[in-house]
């Protein structure tokens, strides 16, 4: 009888150290490693300044308000905190969620509308789990979260980048883009974004752009996945209102607490339309039963409890300081570089001229006690060799200087190489020592 079964034949031999490898379904073939995840084992060693992974500086939580939070929990709802629960979440904490919304412009909704996640890279998997086939599309900014890219890889969807300018996604390009795949005859599924401060761009989508974007996807029958960890984290001027605040119909809406309160508790939430959200909650109970109503319950007494608003505002504080202070090291040390001061989130996107590749120098970065994250992480399609992502969030404003200084070492390092191996033209270089920027990049 001829066997055709790839487990049946036995493990490969000769190729691949894992016995198991013909085994594996398809679709594990979009499983990669991220970048940001490769380097947090290095990231972490204390003589590293680390501008490369997006960790909240979760020390400036006060001890106590998390202590109150979980003793209060034990004693009011210990027994409904350790047991199972609904795959929908617990009510209290929905209801809570729609005070946090309410701050985002999001007034029309109620609990009944809400699914509470582990975190919104497990909202994003659910969306991603219901909506994707192999061979999908999913269009997204350019350049978009590395998380998000490579959640669609695992299901065997491709990414499509959108150009973006300082407003944001540009809604002819996103239309354009879209015409051009469908007269492929390439199912486009929906359009992932992050309107404010984008991951790693830092752009703010205006008002104006939301609308835009939302009528393009309207008309095109697109639905929008809006992603926003960060929009309460501005640090000059209040971002406009959420998409969804616009469409309760075309839009589902992701929110977290890891960058509000803490990563660690694993608590995020979707706003859906109701079809989508019935199928989400059956999505989460064939894979995770519920979300951890333990954790639900802990951040329920503290929602409770603290004056969670003024929590927001000193992280506010502490990362715009770190903001500026990024921003000063970059203008000493990079002056010709080119990148702009973001409003809120965590990170700086800075652009390098084009004889530098990010992720070609990242060894050299670690060698001299500095990490960021190389542009390349943010594409799908192989783009963003002359670009890395700069994290302000962890480290102090004095590390944040002494991050950049090391980095200006590598950097000019580099340089060096170039004007001597490469033909790099002593004229190209300015009197600070870099290099400057070629006139496309901008």
């Amino acid at each position: 009888m001829l066997v055709t079964n790839n487990a049946a034949r036995g493990p490969e031999t000769g190729r691949n150290l894992d016995p198991w490898y013909s085994s594996y379904a398809d679709r594990t073939k979009g499983l990669a490693a991220s970048e940001v995840r490769a380097l947090f084992a290095v990231a972490s060693r204390p003589e590293v300044v680390s501008l490369a992974g997006g960790s909240p500086f979760v020390k400036a939580l006060p001890e106590e308000l998390i202590d109150s939070a979980f003793r209060s929990m034990m004693r009011e709802h210990g027994p409904e905190a350790l047991q199972y629960g609904g795959g929908q979440g617990i009510p209290q904490i929905r209801e809570q969620i729609l005070d946090i919304m309410a701050l985002e412009g999001i007034t029309d909704a109620s609990a009944d509308d809400i699914v509470t996640t582990t975190g919104s890279q497990h909202g994003l998997d659910i969306v991603s789990k219901l909506f994707l086939n192999p061979g999908d599309v999913v269009l997204a900014e350019s350049p978009s979260y590395v998380g998000a890219i490579g959640t669609f890889r695992a299901y065997e969807a491709d990414t499509v980048h959108i150009e973006m300018d300082e407003h944001g996604l540009i809604p002819s390009a996103l239309e354009e883009t879209l015409h051009r795949l469908r007269s492929e005859c390439r199912v486009v599924k929906f359009l992932y974004t992050i309107p404010n401060f984008n991951n790693p761009a830092g752009s703010m989508m205006t008002a104006e752009r939301r609308r835009e974007i939302l009528e393009v996807c309207r008309r095109e029958h697109l639905l929008i996945v809006e992603d926003n960890p960060y929009g309460l984290l501005y640090y000059d001027e209040q971002p406009p209102h959420a998409i969804r605040s616009l469409d309760s119909e075309n839009v589902v809406y992701l929110g977290s607490f890891s960058k509000i309160l803490s990563p660690g508790v694993r608590v995020g939430y979707v706003l859906a339309p109701h079809a989508i959200r019935e199928k989400m909650i059956l999505a989460v109970e064939s894979s995770i039963l519920s979300p951890s109503t333990f954790n639900q319950w802990l951040v329920n007494e503290y929602l409770k409890q603290a004056d969670w608003k003024a929590q927001i505002a000193a992280y506010r504080d502490i990362y715009r300081e770190r903001r500026d202070a990024l921003d000063a090291a970059l203008r000493e040390h990079f002056p010709q570089f080119v990148w702009e001061k973001p409003n809120g989130g965590f990170f700086i996107w800075l652009q390098l001229p084009e004889q530098l590749d990010a992720k070609q120098m990242l060894p050299r970065a670690v060698k001299e006690l500095v990490a960021y994250t190389p542009g390349t992480a943010f594409y799908a399609d192989g783009r963003g060799q002359h670009a890395m992502r700069l994290a302000f969030c962890t480290e102090t404003p004095e590390r944040l200087a002494t991050g950049v200084r090391r980095l200006a070492t590598v950097i000019n390092g580099e340089l060096d190489l170039l004007e001597t191996f490469g033909g790099l033209p002593m004229r190209s270089r300015p009197e600070s020592g870099v290099i400057m920027p070629p006139p496309d990049i901008n």
